[in-house]
């Protein structure tokens, strides 16, 4: 092995290769099937409104130069149809220079759909996807093996996710140091998975075992990615398990997924490594100069990592190249709910009938079992759960959901789970309320089938109605 490319990891790059380009798949989908509603023309958070105050040099997206929602979509889809055929190892198939453009394209695609996401796309995982992405376009194809240096940066990013949230949980809810968070967290988190209500009902004592291992994989094993092999392959591994059981316990969009494929990157697989030719030149010079700007750009990230008043989740630079993580620095002990009604009723009164608009994961219905949708990313779904937070949260689009739901607007309908009205009758008033949910208890749920039981709190918005009818509405 030479002093630049490490032969030995070629499988592990394989992998971490193809398994990238299926979470860029899955979030150009996403971006596909949603944006019209969250950020199209007539969208909650309009792109146009946005690109008309935030110029180019803090958002540099190609939606800044043209935008129409047929470009968006031409865009997003791009994204999937390369994702697709990196997924396909189209990029061996090309010369190595050919390999890295197009590695480059989702990553230009995808940096200009979350420079101009705003609420939508302000969570870690779009950063981390960036950046993560950025490093695959060096990682190189078969014409060479994996640089070493490359490598090294991957394990830097694994690094600064999982130290990163072991420190903003140490130093943030006193739950974390006490080991009872997880006594709540299954319950709170932002949307809950199908064994979720499983994972709460554990014994106390194994949520005390549970965080101090989370502790353990977040605060001292990331260390061990710098040392020699097996080692680094052994705390790689842990942490893939880690993520795992964490897949199983929440919906956590890619987060999860993508520290994965992080971990694989550190993995020595098993496998003679092909011959393979010599490194150009020119490849050495591009990545070492890669290598250097982004280790210089780490100094931001690495000062807000050790500082006492740490920020998660932050990115220092408009390309996201290096960015600050962590995740869950306070827990909440009490699941708030907003529930979205609607009533056909001209007047509303105290009879009426109110129909309640089910979404596709957050919790709605009690009898309603969660389903496992990460990580696919249901961004509406994760943001109502933050507006039942604080209303603040929710100040900059709920009441343009709100007037798209009085308008049966076919793209906002379509981020939901069911609406109760025809297409040809949207309802004339809308409401928000809010309800505290907790998980029954096995009795509970013996008894009634159901996994949640609310209780009414408070009244969220007032009924609401259009100050011009819809179409299909009376005047």
């Amino acid at each position: 092995m030479d002093w630049f490319t490490a032969p030995d990891y070629w499988l592990s790059r394989l992998v971490f290769q193809r398994a990238l380009a299926g979470l860029y798949f899955v979030a150009f989908l996403a971006a596909a099937l949603q944006f019209r509603a969250l950020l199209g023309e007539r969208g909650m958070l309009p792109v146009p409104r946005f690109v008309a105050r935030v110029p180019f040099r803090r958002a540099p997206s190609l939606f800044q130069l043209h935008y129409s929602d047929r470009f968006f979509a031409l865009c997003a889809w791009t994204g999937c149809g390369v994702s697709a055929a990196l997924v396909a190892g189209l990029d061996s198939r090309l010369p190595l220079w050919g390999g890295m453009l197009l590695w480059l394209v989702p990553w230009l695609l995808y940096l200009s759909i979350v420079n101009v996401g705003q609420t939508w796309y302000g969570f870690g995982w779009e950063s981390l996807l960036l950046e993560v992405g950025f490093l695959a376009v060096f990682l190189g194809n078969d014409d060479v093996a994996p640089p070493v240096v490359v490598l090294f940066l991957l394990r830097w990013v694994l690094f600064r996710v999982e130290f990163g949230a072991g420190l903003i949980k140490m130093r943030g809810d006193a739950c974390w140091r006490k080991l009872t968070c997880l006594d709540h967290h299954h319950e709170t988190q932002p949307m809950p998975g199908p064994l979720s209500w499983f994972f709460h009902r554990l014994p106390r004592p194994v949520h005390r075992v549970e965080v101090a291992a989370n502790h353990v994989t977040q605060l001292v094993v990331p260390f061990l990615l710098f040392t020699p092999q097996p080692v680094a392959t052994a705390a790689a591994s842990l942490m893939i398990v880690t993520q795992l059981w964490l897949v199983l316990s929440g919906n956590f969009a890619w987060l999860n997924w993508i520290t994965i494929v992080l971990a694989v990157s550190a993995l020595e697989l098993p496998g003679d490594a092909p011959d393979l030719p010599a490194t150009p030149l020119w490849y050495e010079v591009t990545v070492l100069a890669v290598a250097a700007l982004l280790l210089a750009l780490s100094y931001h990230p690495v000062r807000n990592m050790i500082t006492r008043s740490q920020i998660m989740n932050r990115s220092f630079d408009p390309l996201h190249l290096v960015n600050t993580y962590g995740a869950f620095g306070s827990v909440s002990r009490i699941r708030h709910e907003v529930v979205v009604e609607g009533t056909a009723d001209d007047v509303p009164r105290r009879d009426s009938e109110w129909r309640e608009y089910e979404f596709k994961g957050k919790p709605g219905d009690p009898r309603r079992w969660p389903r496992q949708f990460a990580p696919y990313h249901l961004r509406l779904d994760w943001m109502m759960w933050f507006a039942a937070l604080s209303p603040a949260y929710a100040g900059a689009w709920f009441g343009t959901m709100v007037e798209r739901l009085l308008e049966n607007d076919p793209a906002t309908l379509r981020l939901l789970r069911r609406s109760p009205f025809p297409a040809d009758e949207p309802p004339r008033h809308v409401r928000a309320r809010l309800f505290r949910y907790r998980y029954t208890t096995w009795r509970e749920l013996r008894e009634t089938g159901a996994c949640w039981e609310r209780t009414y709190v408070r009244e969220f918005l007032p009924p609401t109605r259009l100050t011009r009818p819809a179409a299909g509405q009376r005047p």
